[in-house]
C-alpha cells in the first residue's frame, strides 16, 4: 500500500510531511520518556523483521496480492511509540534504497502505515485490552481494522490530490483490502505468538531472542523470490479505476524493485536486496535506539 510519487499532487504532500514529522516527533518524545523500553537490539531486530515480511506478497483474489503492513505486530512487540518509529524507519529505507513509495509521498505513507496503522491502531488495542479482552484475539482484530484505517487515509489523500473521486476510490479500496486485512490479522497473531513463544523458551536470554528474530528475518528474505507477482491492492485499484498520474520527483535508488544490481539472476538479486535491506534497517534502528537510551543485550 505504498503510495508512489505519481499518485499525489498539490498541498497534500507538504501537509502530510508536516503531520508525519509532528507525529514522529511526538512518538520520539514518548519513546524517550517511556519506562518500559524494548532493548536496542530487539528494537532493531523487530524492525528488520517487519521489513522482511513486507517483501512477502501473498495472492488474494482476482489477480491481487497483499502483504503485511506490520503496524500492530510492532505494537505488540515494541509498544506504541517504538512501533511508530519502527514503521517510519522501514518506510524511509524502502523509499530511499528500494524506490518503494515516492519521496513526495513519504509523508503520506508514514501517516498511513506508521501514525494510523501503528499509532491509532495501538490506541484502539489498548482500549480493547483494558477491558480484559484476550490480547492475541484483540491484536488480530485490531490488525484487520488498522489496514482499513490506513486504506481510508490513503483514499482521502489520493482523492484530495485530484487523482480519483473519493466516492470511487474509497469503496474499492476498502473492498479489496478487507481480504488483505484478514491476512494481516492472521499473520500478526501467528508471528506474534511465535516470537512470544521464543521469548518464553529463551526466558531472560535477550541475545537468543534477538538472534531468533533476525533468523526469521533472513528466512523471509530467502523466501522473497516466491512472493506473488500480482499487483497489490492499491496498484490493482489504480489500474481498474484509471487513476490520474502526475509528474513528480523520482530519486534514483540502489536497489529498485528489490533487485540487487550486482546479480544477473532475478531470484538471487531479490534475496541479496532483502538481506542488504535487513542490514540497513538493523543499523539505522540500532543507532536510533541508542538515542532513546534503550538497554543492550542481556544474556542469562
Amino acid at each position: 500500500m505504498h503510495i508512489p510519487s505519481s499518485m499525489l499532487n498539490g498541498a497534500i504532500c507538504p501537509v502530510t510531511t508536516a503531520v508525519a514529522a509532528a507525529g514522529l516527533g511526538l512518538a520520539g518524545y514518548y519513546a524517550y520518556q517511556a519506562e518500559d523500553k524494548p532493548s536496542t537490539p530487539k528494537f532493531a531486530a523487530v524492525t528488520s523483521l517487519i521489513f522482511a515480511l513486507q517483501m512477502l506478497n501473498y495472492p488474494v483474489q482476482n489477480g491481487t496480492s497483499g502483504h503485511l503492513i506490520g503496524g500492530m505486530l510492532a505494537v505488540g512487540l515494541l509498544g506504541i511509540p517504538f512501533a511508530i518509529l519502527s514503521m517510519a524507519v522501514v518506510l524511509v529505507v524502502q523509499t530511499l534504497f528500494f524506490a518503494d513509495g515516492g519521496i513526495n509521498a513519504l509523508g503520506a505513507n508514514i501517516c498511513n502505515m506508521s501514525l494510523v496503522a501503528a499509532g491509532l491502531g495501538g490506541w484502539l488495542l489498548n482500549k480493547i485490552t483494558n477491558r480484559a479482552a484476550n490480547k492475541k484475539i484483540s491484536l488480530g482484530i485490531v490488525a484487520f481494522i488498522s489496514v482499513l484505517l490506513a486504506v481510508a487515509a490513503c483514499s482521502f489523500e489520493v482523492a484530495i490530490s485530484g487523482t480519483i473521486h473519493l466516492t470511487k476510490v474509497l469503496p474499492s479500496m476498502l473492498l479489496v483490502h478487507a481480504l488483505i486485512g484478514v491476512g494481516e490479522g492472521l499473520l500478526t497473531v501467528g508471528v506474534f505468538s511465535l516470537l512470544v513463544s521464543c521469548e518464553s523458551f529463551w526466558k531472560e536470554n535477550e541475545k537468543a531472542v534477538v538472534l531468533s528474530t533476525l533468523a526469521l528475518s533472513f528466512l523471509g528474505a530467502l523466501f522473497s523470490p516466491l512472493a506473488s507477482g500480482f499487483p497489490d491492492g492499491l496498484e490493482w485499484v489504480a489500474e481498474r479505476l484509471s487513476f490520474r498520474e502526475f509528474s513528480a520527483l523520482e530519486l534514483p535508488a540502489l536497489f529498485p524493485d528489490y533487485q540487487a544490481f550486482f546479480s544477473a539472476n532475478e531470484s538471487l538479486a531479490t534475496i541479496a536486496a532483502g538481506i542488504i535491506g535487513i542490514a540497513i534497517i538493523f543499523f539505522f534502528t540500532f543507532a536510533a535506539g541508542k538515542l532513546f537510551k534503550t538497554s543492550g543485550l542481556q544474556a542469562s
